[in-house]
């Protein structure tokens, strides 16, 4: 199983990307609502941001892992017939 989720691809760069984007977009619009929108109530706000942490922290390591894999030996030949 972890064989294939090193299978690299041109649609698996773009979806590391893409998704690494809607993290931190998630990320940013979580903390504005935390702040202005959220009500301190039960530690609401809390663990809003806590989500909006998680969410700020997955961005960069999905998109590092991404990186990582498209560096592996071998990915220079699946990458190669890619529209950029």
């Amino acid at each position: 199983m972890s064989h294939r989720l090193l299978i690299l691809g041109c649609r698996t760069m773009r979806d590391g990307v893409v998704v690494s984007f809607v993290f931190f977009v998630a990320a940013v619009l979580l903390f504005l609502a935390a702040t202005h929108v959220v009500p301190a109530v039960a530690y609401a706000r809390q663990i809003v941001l806590l989500l909006a942490l998680v969410l700020i922290i997955l961005a960069p390591v999905v998109l590092i892992s991404t990186f990582l894999i498209s560096v592996l030996p071998g990915a220079r030949a699946k990458l190669e017939n890619c529209e950029h």
